[in-house]
């Protein structure tokens, strides 16, 4: 794809979110920005709101923008991590914390179309396909658990042969989207030799949210939020056929790891994107801001750390776009995957510490919708491989004799 195609693309979003979710906002600002409106009792998200979600993802689907990254046997367009990187880079600049719908346009990898729905049998109910490729209904990632998380090999959920089908019994934990998802991919345990030497034994399924077995045991709750959107999802002798398989039987973390890898780049994308946001907005303050008689932006010790920010947003857009060129021409790069997954995130964090800082009591302000910013940044710091891991990653691949430091070799 040419970049003025790309563009093409870019300017596509912004404006289907500016003449149909930006209306939308508008109409229903005292249920979207008031979490006692927007959660229930339960901490789920109430009806209305994931009305106004699958509102926005259909129209979008319809306009061709939700199934951008969704093969093309599909029907989508097939695009590839550059396009993802700089697709979701722009909305979220575009956008900024503090909003919901906008976010809707995309499909995202864990909940809408891309490499999830690519490996769903045609032998589940022939509807799934077309409810999530249509915005309908959405998914989950199942793969976390209580004793599992940064180890994803320890995970205990079990799939036990029943005839020629599957009992699932086991609970997962994290699990985003999960309050109000229709579906879940759970990743379970097939083959315990197998598992032991990490060389396959998990297998994923995809299982109706309001299926047999299956429970919603709490929405998880962060920062002090009266809802949420992770949950605690358990599974009690949940009946599950052959057809539910994604992928291939014993293969699910490899599944799992190339979905994660796709995430790395998303975050990447968002932290970029919205460091940005962040930065723009503090230099206009540090722009007006009067103290002692002189605009705070003529201070250094408001001019270095913004510098250090816009220094380091560079950097972490250049590293994501040559991984993204990298995973577009198929090279293996766990090793730059995981150094923007961390570098990104962090220099997200940092950029939102400092525009907090930059605008002082204001900065903690609701209004500014930094402190939302802020929030999202020390979740994706754990999130999706925490910066520690990350590091650990990094050092066995350097161990390894990966040394390659730099753009991709031509």
């Amino acid at each position: 794809m040419s970049a003025s195609d790309l563009d093409d693309i870019v300017r596509g979003v912004h404006a289907f979110v500016d003449s149909v979710v930006v209306p939308m906002e508008s109409a229903n600002t005292g249920l979207l920005e008031d979490p006692r409106s927007l959660y229930g009792t339960d901490g789920k998200m109430v009806a209305a709101a994931q009305a106004l979600r699958r509102q926005v993802r259909m129209r979008s689907a319809e306009a061709g923008y939700y199934t951008l990254f969704a093969s093309t046997k599909l029907g989508g367009a097939g695009l590839g991590m550059r396009a993802l990187f700089t697709i979701w880079e722009s909305l979220y600049y575009r956008c900024g914390p503090g909003r919901i719908l906008p976010y809707d346009a995309i499909g995202h990898w864990t909940s809408g179309p891309g490499l999830i729905l690519e490996n769903v049998s045609q032998g589940q109910a022939p509807d799934v396909i077309d409810d999530v490729m249509s915005g309908r209904k959405v998914m989950c990632f199942g793969m976390s658990e209580p004793d599992a998380g940064s180890d994803a090999w320890a995970i205990r959920t079990r799939a036990t042969p029943d005839g020629s089908d599957w009992r699932l019994n086991g609970t997962k934990q994290w699990t985003t989207n999960g309050p109000t998802a229709d579906f879940i991919l759970v990743f379970a345990v097939t083959d315990d030799v197998e598992r032991r030497t990490k060389k396959g034994g998990i297998t994923a399924f995809l299982v109706p949210m309001d299926g047999p077995g299956v429970s919603v045991d709490s929405v998880v709750k962060l920062f002090g939020e009266i809802g949420g959107k992770e949950a605690i999802v358990s599974f009690n002798d949940t009946p599950v056929s052959h057809a539910q398989i994604v992928g291939d039987i014993g293969q699910g973390m490899r599944l799992g790891l190339s979905g994660v890898g796709i995430g790395r780049i998303y975050n990447a994308a968002r932290g970029v994107g919205l460091g940005r946001w962040a930065l723009e907005r503090s230099i206009a303050y540090a722009d007006i801001r009067m103290t002692f008689g002189v605009k705070i932006g003529d201070n250094q010790g408001i001019q270095f750390p913004l510098a250090e920010t816009g220094m380091e947003l560079y950097a972490a857009s250049t590293m994501a776009l040559d991984c993204a060129d990298r995973l577009d021409s198929g090279i293996a790069s766990m090793k730059e995957l995981a150094m923007v997954k961390a570098y990104a995130t962090e220099t997200w964090f940092r950029a939102f510490d400092r525009a907090i800082q930059v605008h002082g009591g204001m900065g903690l302000t609701n209004e500014l919708r930094l402190v939302d910013g802020f929030m999202q940044a020390r979740i994706a710091r754990i999130a999706d491989g925490s910066a520690e891991m990350m590091r650990r990653a990094i050092w066995r691949e350097l161990r390894r004799g990966d040394v390659q430091i730099g753009a991709r070799p031509r």
